[in-house]
């Protein structure tokens, strides 16, 4: 595995153009010093968004009409998805935009095969952020560069309360994501365990979907949540349930065995009849459910506060830009047993 080395370089604002993909941690990524330009198009395809109305975006996001990015005076790329980098870009961007620091940000572990998919980006120039040490673990990355930055969530400032009886599962789709999303573990559990489900499409299964500004709150008053995911990043979701204090339960894969410590900031396991077990304990011993919580918020707000997570992407823009400038690589090779 290759690192991104630290380079020093005086500050400027930087303007950094990318793609609206994924629109919580576009809105996270957003609260960092630097300017962000989003395409937008009539049709609303994936990637032309705009900003949309979910997310309350300050002054620093700044929506462009896809025909007019080539004109934009701008100092970094981030691509986000396959299609931004195969298609996208020869799309909209000029040629010299083209050859400005690059920076690849990918969400999620490979698909096809685990440990020998080789990743879209071959290219020494390009800087392939990881949003997961697990991520970055299971890619075959190629030559290109790799760098890992955590999760960082806006904290808001609401308190667990846990008076609800019940676990809460937050997923998008999970109907048309399947066994992925682990929608055989929920409706499995459900059968033991009484869970609510919110997110787009869950009307059928759950309760449909709750606004992301609405979001904490709701969540707050349940006993616990419940991750019912195989494969797949750490979810912001997760992050933003542990900042508020409510206690996670999920299944022992990916990145969520580093987050929760079992039986003392939560419980994972691979065996969903014990999560079963876990779960009816949180129901009946509130007390529990609340010393959890209070333990993983205690691990969120060290771990996945946006303080840090702004920081953390202010210097790595900053290092791909100077390092750019500079006409030298913004790597070091580093040995990984």
């Amino acid at each position: 595995m290759q690192q991104i080395s630290k380079i020093n370089s005086t500050y400027k604002r930087p303007k950094v153009f990318t793609w609206h993909i994924h629109g919580t941690y576009l809105y996270y990524l957003s609260q960092g010093n630097y300017d962000l330009y989003i395409p937008t198009r009539d049709d609303k395809a994936e990637g032309y968004y705009g900003k949309g109305e979910t997310f309350p975006f300050g002054p620093n996001v700044h929506e462009v009409p896809a025909e007019e990015v080539k004109n934009l005076d701008l100092d970094c790329i981030i691509f986000q998805s396959k299609n931004n980098y195969l298609k996208d870009q020869y799309d909209i961007l000029s040629a010299e935009q083209r050859e400005l620091p690059r920076i690849y940000l990918e969400h999620d572990p490979p698909r096809e095969v685990p440990t020998d998919t080789k990743h879209v980006v071959d290219d020494p120039d390009v800087l392939l952020v990881h949003v997961t040490h697990f991520n970055c673990l299971m890619w075959d990355n190629n030559s290109t560069p790799t760098h890992v930055i955590d999760h960082g969530v806006v904290d808001p400032g609401v308190s667990y309360t846990g008076e609800i009886e019940r676990g809460i599962v937050v997923i998008n789709n999970i109907q048309k994501r399947g066994r992925r999303l682990g929608l055989d573990v929920f409706l499995e559990l459900k059968k033991h365990v009484p869970l609510d489900l919110v997110g787009m499409g869950a009307e059928e299964l759950g309760l449909g979907e709750v606004k992301y500004q609405q979001l904490p709150e709701f969540i707050s008053k349940y006993r616990f949540f419940f991750n019912p995911i195989r494969y797949t990043s750490l979810g912001l979701s997760i992050c933003e349930a542990m900042t508020i204090g409510v206690p996670v339960v999920g299944l022992a894969t990916t990145e969520l065995v580093t987050v929760i410590q079992n039986g003392v900031s939560g419980y994972v396991h691979t065996d969903i009849y014990y999560l079963a077990e876990r779960m009816k304990e949180l129901l009946q011993n509130k007390e529990l459910a609340v010393q959890l919580g209070r333990e993983g918020q205690k691990i969120a707000k060290q771990r996945f506060n946006i303080q840090r997570f702004a920081t953390d992407w202010d210097e790595t823009i900053q290092k791909v830009i100077a390092a750019r400038a500079a006409q030298k690589s913004p790597v070091i090779i580093k040995s990984v047993a």
